[in-house]
């Protein structure tokens, strides 16, 4: 017994059995199997059956087609017709007449047996014979005696207007019934063997053929948290094959999800874990003195505000993997460059230059946008100088709606650029004027393909430039059907 069939069979307590799918294919391999050789028995039995009753048919016919023949000609002894001599037709035919194997030749003449063969005298004194005698028109059948199933064909000789007599030629079928049921056993042991063989064979292949789906079940089993490096060898080109590569290709990216939350957890629990170390510290020493509460006040609630902020930023980007997360609908261009230029100015109190944008309108979520653009505009100003410009402006072009921010600072280093939208991820440069958490950019970049676009970035060693690349007609919806 296999693997799987163990595994099927032990079931834990209070769930129902149910057989595993190799023994479904094989069960059904094996039905359909029984059913075809069954029928193809069933056929081959009734056809050697017709075959027996074709040939004795044909057999009683030949022998009455040799009676009429005499009955039409002339006697032999006399060289005269027999003019109606029942008697003399009956004599001639069996004088002559060289009996087949089990054929049985009864006559009967004015409602009296006549003469017969060795086995038609086995006929004598039976309610058959009765019956024959008594016949006006022929008649063909079959039935049962005590010599077996018999076949007869008994046809009236008419002298004048009345019956003269009876021939009955029968033909005793036990003999070739016995041989069909033989080549019919014989038959049903070599389609049996078959069977057998071809159930055997199944039963191999199915298991060669799930063997991937039995590889799948335990690397799946194995697969922990913790270990996701686990991957299914893929031979072949047939379905199952192509369901191991599918399987290989979620596991890669589950190992990579995972290797992600695990690093977003971390980070997370470090820039959680300093404010409130401060703030503990703080409270701590916190004496009675007013001034001293005042500010220790002042930094908690800092410290607070910052929390707060990594916590709404860590549920916008929870919130980005939401199909709902953008909610689009039409906006004119010109409008919301001069709104984002008036809320981008009223973050730091500096004046932000602003690039007329040309008129049109384009489908997005306003809202995500603004929060794009602001988190843009946040890090300008908070990474630049305060007699550095900082440019808000947008354009239409084709197919595709530009929105960006720009600043005229310090570039940003070429080994910084890689890893800027990444989550957490903080500059090394002399940009850096806070201490932020390092999710204003990523969130950025998660509205942004949200709209099903992305984040370009123009810098150098003076100057940078953000922009926000989406469709002019919005994001694709993919509509189930």
């Amino acid at each position: 017994m296999d693997r799987q069939t163990r595994s099927t069979m032990t079931e834990a307590p209070g769930r129902r059995w149910t057989p595993s799918a190799r023994m479904r294919i094989l069960g059904w391999y094996v039905l359909l199997l029984a059913a075809a050789l069954a029928a193809a028995l069933f056929i081959q039995r009734s056809f050697l059956l017709d075959q027996v009753v074709s040939d004795a048919d044909l057999s009683l016919d030949q022998e009455v087609g040799e009676l009429n023949q005499l009955a039409g000609g002339l006697d032999p002894e006399t060289g005269e017709p027999f003019a109606g001599d029942t008697r003399a037709i009956f004599d001639t035919f069996l004088d002559r007449n060289v009996p087949l194997n089990d054929e049985a030749i009864v006559t009967i003449v004015s409602g009296s047996p006549y003469k017969s063969d060795v086995l038609g005298s086995s006929f004598e004194g039976t309610e058959l014979l009765a019956h024959w005698a008594a016949l006006e028109t022929s008649e063909r059948g079959q039935v049962e005696t005590d010599l077996g199933p018999v076949r007869y064909l008994a046809v009236p000789l008419v002298v004048g207007e009345s019956t003269g007599g009876v021939f009955v030629v029968a033909v005793l079928l036990e003999n070739q019934l016995a041989r069909v049921e033989g080549v019919v056993r014989v038959g049903a042991l070599v389609l049996g063997s078959i069977f057998v063989i071809a159930s055997a064979v199944a039963w191999v292949a199915a298991g060669d053929v799930l063997r991937p789906l039995r590889l799948l079940s335990d690397t799946t089993r194995s697969i922990t948290e913790t270990d996701l490096s686990k991957r299914i060898p893929v031979t072949g080109d047939d379905e199952i094959a192509d369901l191991t590569r599918t399987f290989n290709e979620m596991l890669d990216r589950l190992e990579e999800a995972f290797a992600t939350q695990r690093r977003f957890v971390d980070d997370a629990g470090h820039e959680l874990r300093t404010p409130i170390t401060v703030i503990r510290g703080q409270l701590e020493v916190l004496g009675d003195d007013p001034n001293e509460r005042r500010e220790t006040v002042g930094l908690v609630t800092g410290e607070l505000d910052r929390m707060s902020r990594i916590v709404e930023d860590l549920l916008v980007l929870a919130r980005s993997e939401q199909p709902d997360f953008i909610q689009s609908h039409p906006i004119d261009l010109a409008e919301f460059v001069d709104e984002l230029a008036v809320k981008a100015s009223s973050l730091s109190g500096r004046p932000v230059d602003q690039v007329a944008a040309s008129p049109a309108v384009f489908q997005g979520d306003s809202q995500r946008l603004t929060q794009a653009v602001m988190n843009l505009a946040r890090n300008a100003f908070e990474h630049t100088g305060p007699g550095v410009r900082v440019t808000v402006g947008a354009k239409a072009n084709g197919n595709w709606t530009r929105i960006w921010v720009g600043d005229d600072g310090p570039g940003i280093p070429p080994d910084e650029r890689q890893r800027l939208f990444e989550r957490f991820a903080r500059g090394r440069s002399g940009r850096r004027r806070t201490e932020g958490a390092g999710l204003g950019l990523s969130i950025v970049k998660a509205i942004a393909e949200g709209h099903d676009g992305s984040v370009e970035l123009e810098t150098g060693d003076e100057g940078s430039t953000f922009t926000i690349v989406i469709p002019t007609d919005g994001p694709v919806t993919e509509v189930e059907t």
